[in-house]
């Protein structure tokens, strides 16, 4: 940030990313001059528990019974290649969190994979929010947030929404009508995102 960021910057995260950029701004308020939280995750417990049923809903019985091998394999300490697990588990998730992806170059935005980090992370990141503390943090923020969020996303826009109006000063939320947890993927609804976008960073 330091190397390609103009102080203070304007921070957008995504999904696991948005609360990366909550702790960040919380920690580094003279760095942050906005925050944009694009599909974040449910900041209190209550609210994410219905993750898994809603996303389980939208895939066929096949896909459920796959699903539930890859979560064995990614919790088993002697198995092989969790990156190349990840990632088929990340395709079949990703399907279930759109309501009506455009089409894309499968390679050209494949990502790299790591298991381990992701396993071990997110432990810590469960546990702060189960705690309260992630939203405890949220009152450190002195910057305007802005939460962008699809009314498809499995991660219930509410566990955005009702936390963060009561903790953050200057907060704002915007639900995207047809809209999964990937916005600009989403037919239906990528132009108006971008659109919210880009009068949001100017």
């Amino acid at each position: 940030m330091k190397k390609q960021g103009d102080y203070p910057v304007i921070l957008i995260g995504h999904s696991w990313g948005a609360w990366l950029s909550f702790i960040f701004a919380a920690r580094h308020p003279a760095v942050v001059r906005k925050l944009i939280l694009i599909g974040s995750g449910p900041f209190e417990e209550k609210y994410a528990s219905r993750i898994v049923e809603i996303r389980l809903s939208r895939l066929n019985a096949d896909e459920r019974l796959e699903i539930h091998a890859l979560g064995e394999a990614l919790n088993d300490p002697g198995a092989r290649d969790k990156n190349a697990t990840l990632a088929q588990f990340g395709k079949l998730m990703s399907r279930a969190d759109s309501f009506n992806l455009l089409p894309f170059d499968s390679e050209a935005e494949e990502l790299e994979y790591q298991g381990d980090i992701f396993q071990s992370v997110w432990k810590e990141a469960e546990e702060l929010r189960r705690s309260g503390r992630l939203l405890e943090i949220g009152k450190q923020i002195q910057c305007p947030v802005v939460a962008i969020h699809g009314d498809y996303d499995p991660h219930p826009f509410e566990g955005v929404e009702r936390p963060l109006s009561q903790v953050v000063k200057d907060f704002r939320f915007i639900l995207l009508k047809d809209c999964g947890h990937y916005p600009w993927k989403e037919r239906n609804a990528t132009d108006r995102f971008y659109e919210i976008l880009k009068g949001e960073l100017s």
